[in-house]
């Protein structure tokens, strides 16, 4: 019998979530999907973190992911970009959380790296890389959905590595490993 895993990649955003999914049959990956949930005709924050929490929750509920990978937010200089995508990411690990699916987060640095070799490659160098490894006949126009593939495939080749992830199983993984994030 084959070991077989699904794996649900997210580059989280509040203009654009990129996501992908493979599946993992004994050490060889194969390509599912990628694509985008478009939120820049949305206004309101609130309401795009509301679809961004629903459109994982129906990937989940679709394709039945063993693991989620995301990307973790840079720090950057604008801090309400950040907190956004913060939320964005918060967002999509609630809805990987509340069906209790293990949660691995990665540095964007750590997914070039693993795709590409050079952690300071460019969106085109990651999305060529992956089109050559997965096979992938054509490539989207916008490239954060092979952001959210990456992860994917970024967390296959850090399978059991711990190194420079955090993972989270559950609800009591996470509040145990960010004891001083939580309000008592």
């Amino acid at each position: 019998m084959a070991n077989e895993r699904i794996i649900l990649g997210i580059d989280p955003g509040t203009t654009i979530m990129g996501f992908g999914l493979i599946r993992v049959i004994n050490k060889k990956m194969e390509f599912i999907q990628l694509n985008e949930l478009q939120l820049n005709k949305m206004d309101d924050h609130y309401m795009k973190l509301k679809r961004i929490f629903e459109r994982t929750i129906e990937l989940i509920d679709t394709y039945h992911p063993d693991e989620i990978a995301i990307e973790a937010p840079f720090f950057g200089k604008n801090v309400q970009s950040m907190l956004k995508l913060g939320r964005a990411q918060g967002v999509a690990m609630a809805a990987g959380l509340s069906r209790d699916i293990p949660i691995t987060e990665y540095e964007p640095k750590k997914i070039k790296m693993a795709i590409t070799g050079n952690g300071n490659a460019s969106k085109e160098q990651v999305a060529k890389m992956l089109q050559q490894l997965l096979g992938l006949k054509t490539l989207p126009k916008n490239l954060d959905s092979t952001d959210g593939l990456a992860a994917a495939v970024c967390h296959f080749f850090n399978t059991g590595k711990v190194v420079g992830s955090t993972n989270y199983s559950g609800w009591d993984a996470f509040v145990k490993q960010n004891e001083t994030r939580v309000k008592k």
